[in-house]
């Protein structure tokens, strides 16, 4: 009889590590807002994917809803394979989606197919906020999420025997209730982050709200004064200054008067018009009158008239 021939669209089965699940899983919640990444290792044989370690992705750029491997994150993954896996092959990639579900989105798609192309790599999907999880691959060439998905225990099959660790046993003195567990290796998950209510403050928080309130106050007021001030001084220096001096006026004339000497100042234009009036009144003011007599010449004749003649004989017959 010949064996069947598989499906080639036939979606490959997953055996992860139980270990491998809590890795991841701690991994994420260390980081509730931000993705965190990482490489998934082990074997791919026969349309089966085999996970059995996984490497954390440090120095990757993660943002609130991308992650990207960097240079450095690809070294770092290498070296810590080639260590502590040489005789294993990444067989996929982890990432978070810290709230927002399990899926791929297009910067995740495109990761997935640059960076891990081979029909026998996966991407394990896991939302720290509502733990749910999941994982994608390569079915006929295009990227399906997983139905074939099985979290191995290697650990499945240890005898239930006597182990040589303590009972639980009761605390001394205390109530019956009370009951003292003494572990070698506690495993426990991060705390998450939780935002606080403002309503759940208590008096130290009301206390330090208050002082950091008063602290604004005094700033905000500190900064008005300072932008009036140099209002102030840009407007004193910038902009033209009006200065107001007294004035007095004569009563009687309207000409003004000097406030320290109390004399009347005279127009300039009142001292050009006399002038000019005075010198149309006497053009010849400065040439002697040949028939007035000299004050300085008393005693001397008379000239002579325009006719010649002197004294009586000037006048006429």
């Amino acid at each position: 009889m010949k064996a069947k021939a598989k499906p080639v669209n036939a979606q490959p089965t997953l055996l992860v590590d139980s270990e491998v699940v809590r890795q991841i899983r701690q991994h994420a919640r260390s980081s509730s807002k931000n993705e965190i990444c990482g490489v998934l290792i082990g074997q791919d044989r026969d349309h089966r994917i085999e996970v059995a370690a996984c490497i954390e992705g440090q120095n990757a750029e993660e943002g609130g809803a991308h992650v990207t491997f960097t240079q450095n994150t690809w070294e770092h993954i290498y070296a810590v394979k080639d260590q502590n896996y040489p005789q294993e092959r990444i067989v996929g990639w982890y990432h978070s989606h810290p709230g927002f579900g399990v899926f791929l989105s297009d910067h995740d798609t495109f990761i997935h197919k640059n960076f891990f192309s081979s029909p026998g790599q996966v991407a394990w999907v896991f939302d720290p906020h509502s733990d749910e999880e999941g994982c994608f691959g390569w079915v006929d060439g295009r990227i399906e999420r997983l139905t074939r998905i099985a979290v191995v225990d290697r650990r499945g099959g240890e005898p239930a025997e006597e182990t040589g660790r303590p009972e639980p046993v009761t605390a001394a003195g205390g109530d019956s209730d009370a009951v003292v567990v003494r572990r070698k290796k506690q495993e426990s998950s991060p705390p998450r982050i939780r935002r606080l209510d403002p309503q759940e403050g208590t008096t130290g928080n009301e206390t330090t709200g208050n002082e950091l309130s008063l602290e604004r106050l005094v700033a905000n007021v500190f900064l008005y004064l300072l932008a009036l001030a140099l209002g102030f001084a840009l407007s004193w220096y910038f902009f033209p200054r009006v200065e107001v001096l007294p004035v007095m006026l004569d009563p009687r004339t309207g000409q003004l008067i000097d406030v320290r000497t109390g004399e009347v100042i005279a127009d300039s234009r009142d001292a050009k018009g006399g002038s000019a009036e005075r010198s149309a009144e006497q053009p010849h003011s400065n040439t002697a009158d040949p028939n007035k007599p000299d004050p300085n010449k008393s005693g001397q004749p008379s000239p002579t008239n325009p006719s010649g003649k002197k004294g009586d004989d000037a006048k006429p017959n």
